[in-house]
């Protein structure tokens, strides 16, 4: 703001004269943001002509590009090449603990990181009946994966969460797969 103003004066001094002063290019915004500074309408015959149709034969090319409204059920196959296995658990009623997958039929195992990268918690969601001993299962997996060594969990049966201190994405989602969760 300074060095235009000084260059202003400096302007100023040298020619002597309020004419050139006065030609000096000014800035103005235009705002078309708000309804008040938009473009008015204008008469229906300056828009090009459009007719609407219902139910048009190239409309079926049309609905393949839009997104499904649900996600489709996957197709059977006895190996998938992802490694994706389907939930079956529901073939197993002696277990007392049910870990529903998400709406895309994925494991609801997740990594949290926070303090920029430094603290890892596996979390796992979904979890319905007894969560007590799906952690107390789950625990025992994380300590062979650690050596025998302790980890630190928490449990969150209102909202049906476990939470395991550490990066154990990989060795729970096994886990749960197997048991056919």
């Amino acid at each position: 703001m300074a060095a235009a103003h000084k260059f202003i004066s400096q302007f100023c001094r040298s020619t002597h004269s309020f004419q050139r002063l006065q030609r000096l290019p000014t800035a103005t915004a235009v705002r078309c943001s708000s309804f008040l500074s938009s473009r008015k309408v204008a008469p229906r015959e300056e828009y090009p002509e459009i007719e609407i149709i219902h139910n048009a034969p190239e409309w079926k090319y049309v609905e393949r590009l839009l997104p499904q409204k649900t996600v489709p059920k996957p197709i059977q196959k006895a190996v998938y090449p992802s490694g994706w296995k389907p939930q079956i658990a529901s073939a197993n009623p002696d277990l007392k603990y049910f870990v529903a997958r998400t709406k895309n039929h994925m494991v609801p195992v997740y990594l949290q990181t926070s303090f920029r990268g430094q603290r890892r918690i596996t979390v796992i969601r979904r979890i319905q009946g007894d969560i007590w001993e799906l952690e107390r299962e789950l625990r025992v997996v994380v300590e062979k994966a650690r050596d025998g060594k302790l980890c630190a969990s928490r449990v969150n049966e209102m909202s049906g969460q476990i939470h395991f201190h550490g990066d154990y994405v990989d060795v729970v989602r096994e886990y749960l797969k197997e048991k056919g969760f």
